[in-house]
């Protein structure tokens, strides 16, 4: 544990009660004072709490951002907040923490969710600390999912500080690509584009029977080797911390949803994958990123922050996947699958604001 963590620790400890508590406190203080003291402390206690800054959403990023500035951004964060070697700024740490909250940092996502629920120098957000607290918890934090569990589901749509900016080259506005039914203009004219290159160490059995069964499942084989070469690196045994299994690595849940019953039997768990990357882009409309991002997070993520979730590991996920199809980010869908995500019409419409 890093010093500041144990600074943050003992802070929490001391700060927690009379802070996250503060409007039970009055009761307490009946027994000892006056109900006019008590009424008139609590009250000014209150405004003083109402009177706090709200920090304001840094601008959009020039150029792409990598992990090591994110981590400097909460570093940075950090030394702002508790005034280590620098002068203290709660409004500068809030901006830096929000900073690198958008790029799926759960560090940082705690941190700013702490200062909100704590008015730890910025005005007070128990909505916005939840849901930041929701997305650190998802990513394993184990402190942020005990305040996530005592705060509740976070409702409404995400805060600023978990969407990134609008030129973020993983999560863009959500497009719309042609469905795959005959005939149609827009699915010819998608067909046209150059394909993607396939993955060059994609063993050439497993080339020639996705090539043979993809147009099965209305999908290009381009994008069943790309996924299956980040999953598994094309390794039929590979298994991951989360039970996920096989070439397509898939969990449980997914393999049964889709009736995979042996999940190491390379011809079940393609067919498996495949079905499953075939009921996404249904899902979410022949949106490759959003796909992508449900894969390998869930779709109930995806629909929960109206895009890709702000999450390190599913950012990065994307990302690779994006650099390896050249930036393609269309695919035809079977729109006879499944019905379109509810919620796609909401990210559209937040990305239009």
């Amino acid at each position: 544990m890093t010093d500041i963590s144990r600074a943050r620790r003992c802070v929490a400890l001391l700060a927690l009660a009379p802070l996250l508590w503060l409007p039970l406190a009055a009761p307490a203080q009946l027994l000892s004072a006056s109900p006019v003291a008590s009424s008139n402390d609590a009250s000014a206690a209150a405004a003083q709490l109402e009177a706090l800054p709200r920090p304001a959403v840094p601008p959009p990023e020039r150029g792409p951002v990598v992990p090591a500035q994110v981590l400097r951004w909460r570093h940075e964060a950090a030394a702002a907040e508790y005034g280590d070697g620098v002068p203290r700024d709660a409004l500068r740490a809030a901006e830096l923490y929000c900073r690198a909250a958008r790029y799926g940092d759960a560090e940082a996502q705690y941190a700013l969710g702490w200062m909100l629920t704590n008015a730890r120098g910025i005005e007070r957000n128990d909505a916005t600390a939840a849901y930041l607290f929701a997305a650190a918890a998802e990513q394993g934090h184990t402190q942020a999912a005990a305040m996530s569990e005592r705060l509740g589901q976070p409702i409404g749509p995400p805060p600023p500080c978990l969407r990134p900016p609008d030129a973020d080259v993983v999560a863009q506005a959500p497009v719309r690509a042609a469905s795959s039914s005959p005939g149609g203009l827009l699915r010819r004219a998608q067909a046209a584009l150059t394909a993607p290159p396939l993955p060059p160490n994609a063993p050439a059995p497993i080339v020639n029977y996705v090539k043979l069964v993809a147009p099965e499942y209305k999908l290009e084989p381009w994008l069943v080797l790309a996924v299956m070469s980040a999953e598994s690196n094309f390794n039929p045994g590979a298994t991951s911390a989360k039970n996920a299994q096989g070439l397509m690595q898939l969990i449980p849940d997914t393999a049964r949803r889709f009736g995979v019953k042996n999940p190491l039997d390379p011809v079940q768990n393609i067919r498996g994958g495949m079905a499953y990357l075939r009921w996404l882009l249904a899902y979410f409309e022949g949106d490759v990123s959003l796909a992508l991002a449900a894969y390998n997070a869930g779709e109930s993520s995806v629909d929960r922050y109206l895009g890709v979730p702000p999450y390190a590991e599913t950012r990065n996920y994307v990302l690779k996947i994006l650099v390896a199809l050249h930036g393609r980010r269309t695919h035809a869908y079977d729109a006879t699958v499944t019905p379109a995500s509810a919620r796609l019409p909401l990210m559209r419409d937040l990305w239009r604001r």
